[in-house]
């Protein structure tokens, strides 16, 4: 590979980090192509993307990165990188490795993710970013519980009605 189509991968790595609010970066190594594809299958029905480079053009892009401190990601640059992109969902990616780990034990390895640019490393993130719940399912539990009391109070005066009505015309009677 020449310098020129280095450059070119890095400036193309660099606009997905910048364009992505989210991304996991994960041990590719001992992957057959085979299976690469069924996990590139797996974060393409999670609605992710997943790429495999050199870690040294990982570090390249990262460091061009204006937003964010990723020196710490350096660390666990080594062996063979993988980087899984997302736009919205930062728990898609977790989601996935967790799906093709059903069926393929300990493949591939969490190295670290960057979420909003906060930083998460080791397996033991692994688990606690895959139940981090969506932008979407977030407002939705704001929104119904907005919702609720209103809902409540309205429940509770159909279902009294008829009491309403009756204690209104009782009302009414006494009034006269």
């Amino acid at each position: 590979m020449t310098r020129e189509e280095k450059g070119q991968i890095i400036d193309e790595l660099a606009v997905k980090f910048s364009q992505h609010n989210h991304f996991y970066i994960t041990d590719a190594s001992g992957f057959s192509v085979g299976q690469i594809n069924a996990f590139r299958r797996i974060c393409f029905n999670q609605g992710v993307e997943y790429r495999v480079y050199k870690n040294t053009l990982i570090r390249k892009a990262l460091e061009k990165q204006s937003t964010g401190n990723f020196e710490p990601v350096f660390k666990v640059l080594h062996g063979f990188s993988g980087v899984i992109f997302s736009k919205e969902q930062g728990n898609a990616p977790a989601k996935a490795i967790k799906e093709y780990r059903k069926k393929n034990e300990g493949k591939p390895a969490f190295k670290a993710a960057s979420i909003q640019s906060d930083l998460f490393f080791g397996e033991e993130n692994l688990t606690l970013l895959s139940e981090l719940k969506s932008k979407n399912e977030l407002i939705g539990e704001v929104i119904s519980l907005l919702q609720s009391p209103a809902k409540n109070v309205l429940s509770a005066l159909m279902s009294s009605k008829q009491t309403v009505a009756g204690l209104v015309k009782t009302l009414e009677q006494r009034a006269k």
